[in-house]
C-alpha cells in the first residue's frame, strides 16, 4: 500500500501521474494524425550527397529538355524537372520516370517560373549542384505577335531563376540560348564574337536573359559557374503561311526511341521544317511550301545548319561537365557545315518512304542564303564535335518515333511532386 499520509509525498506522485498521462496522450494524438501531420523524414532530393550531382531541368518536359534529362540520368546524374506543361509533354516525363524509377534518380515538379514564391520555395525543399535552364516559349512568329509574353516568360523567368540561385548559393548555371541573339550577321560562319543584334522579340528576350546572367556572373558575391550555348532554334525571318519551310534546325530524336517530338496541335504550324515534313508524309497537311529558289547557293535553295537533339544534349552536358566557379563560357553549337533546303526535303523523302509535295514560291525579303556557325571554340575549349551529321540517318531516328507515336505522348497518370 502506498501512505498518502505525508504530504511532501503526494505532490511528487501526483506530478508523475501527470506527466504520464500527458506523455500518453501525445503519443495517441500523434498515432491517430494522418500521415500528412507527421513529420516526414527528409527526401533524398534535398541533401547534398557526396559523388551525386543533383541537377536542375527546367522545361525538361520538352523536346530539347527531356533529352538532356535522359542524357544526365544515363549519366548518373541526380535530376529534378521543372515545367508548367504549357509546352512540354508529361508523356515525356512519364518515360523517364519509368526508365529511371529508382528512389532519388528523378522527380517532376509541376510548377511555374514566373511564380517566384513557387520557385524559391523549390529551391528552398532541394539541394541543387546546377541548373540547367531550357524552359522558354520558343517560336519567332509567335514572339512577334505577343512580345510581352516573350519578355515575360524568357527574360523576366530567367531573373527569378538566378534570384533563387542567388539565395540558395547554387553556383552553376548552363542557359541554353539561341543564334537569333545574332540577328541578321554580316558575315559567314557566325563565331562568339560576331555583334549580336538581334531582330524579333524571341532574339531580344534571349539576348536580354544573357546580359543578365552575365551581369550577375560579373558581381563580387556571385562566383558562379555559367555556360551559355546558343544554337540555331530559331528561324530568321518569318511569314504568315503555315507550314512554310521555317528555319528550326534541331533535328532527331532519342536514337532508342524512347522520346521524341510532340508539339501541340494549335503549334505545329510553327514547328521545325521536320515537323512539317513528317506531316506532309503523314498526310496531315498536303505538301511543303519553299520559298527562295534563285540564291546562290548549289541548288538555289537556302542553307542552313542542323543539329541532332542528341549532338546538341552532349554539348550541354560537356559544358556542365567544364563548367568552373568564376568563369563564363559562350559557344555556338552547330556542325560548322550547311544543308540546303531541297537537300532537306530529299533527305526526309527518302526517311520516310513518302512522295512529299513541294511547292516553290520567290524568296522571302530578308532571308539570308546561308546561315550556320563556326563550331571551332566548343571543339578546342569542351572537346565537343557533332556527331551524328548524316542528314538523313537523323530524320529516319525521328521518323521511327513519330510513326510510332502519331498522335504524340498518350495522357498517363503523372506523380506531381
Amino acid at each position: 500500500m502506498v501512505d498518502f499520509s505525508d504530504p511532501k509525498r503526494r505532490p511528487r506522485y501526483l506530478s508523475k501521474l501527470v506527466m504520464a498521462a500527458l506523455l500518453t496522450a501525445m503519443c495517441v494524438l500523434m498515432l491517430t494524425q494522418p500521415p500528412c501531420h507527421r513529420r516526414a523524414a527528409p527526401s533524398v532530393f534535398s541533401i547534398h550527397q557526396p559523388g551525386v550531382a543533383h541537377v536542375l531541368v527546367t522545361g525538361g518536359a520538352g523536346y530539347i529538355g527531356s533529352h538532356a534529362a535522359l542524357r544526365l540520368l544515363k549519366d548518373s546524374f541526380r535530376v529534378t524537372i521543372v515545367d508548367n506543361l504549357s509546352r512540354g509533354n508529361i508523356g515525356a516525363v512519364k518515360v523517364l520516370q519509368n526508365l529511371f524509377p529508382e528512389p532519388g534518380r528523378l522527380q517532376f515538379i509541376q510548377a511555374d517560373l514566373g511564380d517566384p514564391k513557387a520557385v524559391n520555395r523549390i529551391f528552398a525543399e532541394n539541394a541543387f549542384d546546377a541548373v540547367m535552364h531550357f524552359a522558354a516559349v520558343a517560336y519567332v512568329g509567335e514572339s512577334t505577335l505577343e512580345p510581352l509574353r516573350y519578355y515575360h516568360n524568357i527574360t523576366a523567368n530567367t531573373l527569378v531563376v538566378l534570384e533563387a540561385m542567388a539565395t540558395h548559393n547554387v553556383k552553376t548555371l548552363i542557359y541554353s540560348s539561341t543564334c537569333a541573339t545574332y540577328g541578321e550577321p554580316e558575315k559567314m560562319p557566325i563565331t562568339e564574337e560576331t555583334p549580336q543584334f538581334p531582330i524579333n522579340p524571341y532574339g531580344k528576350a534571349k539576348k536580354m536573359a544573357e546580359d543578365i546572367i552575365l551581369d550577375f556572373s560579373k558581381s563580387k558575391k556571385a562566383d558562379m559557374a555559367v555556360m551559355i550555348l546558343r544554337h540555331q532554334f530559331a528561324c530568321w525571318v518569318t511569314d504568315d503561311q503555315p507550314y512554310t519551310t521555317r528555319y528550326f534546325n534541331v533535328i532527331g530524336s532519342d536514337p532508342e526511341g524512347r522520346l521524341g517530338e510532340a508539339p501541340r496541335p494549335e503549334l505545329r504550324e510553327h514547328g521545325r521544317i521536320s515537323g512539317a515534313c513528317f506531316d506532309a508524309a503523314l498526310g496531315i497537311i498536303p505538301g511543303l511550301k519553299v520559298k527562295g529558289t534563285d540564291y546562290e547557293t548549289p541548288d538555289g535553295t537556302c542553307v542552313r545548319d542542323y543539329i541532332d537533339v542528341t549532338d546538341l544534349v552532349d554539348a550541354h552536358v560537356k559544358a556542365l561537365n567544364k563548367a568552373e566557379k568564376g568563369r563564363v563560357g559562350i559557344y555556338n553549337v552547330g556542325t560548322g557545315k550547311g544543308r540546303s533546303v531541297k537537300e532537306f526535303v530529299e533527305a526526309c523523302k527518302k526517311a520516310t518512304g513518302a512522295d512529299i509535295k513541294v511547292d516553290y514560291f520567290p524568296r522571302r525579303p530578308g532571308d539570308y542564303a546561308e546561315v550556320y556557325s563556326n563550331p571551332t571554340k566548343i571543339n578546342r575549349e569542351l572537346n565537343w564535335t557533332a556527331q551524328h551529321t548524316d542528314l538523313h540517318e537523323s530524320l529516319r531516328v525521328a521518323w521511327t518515333w513519330q510513326k510510332a507515336h502519331r498522335s504524340g505522348y498518350e495522357p498517363p497518370q503523372a506523380m506531381i511532386l
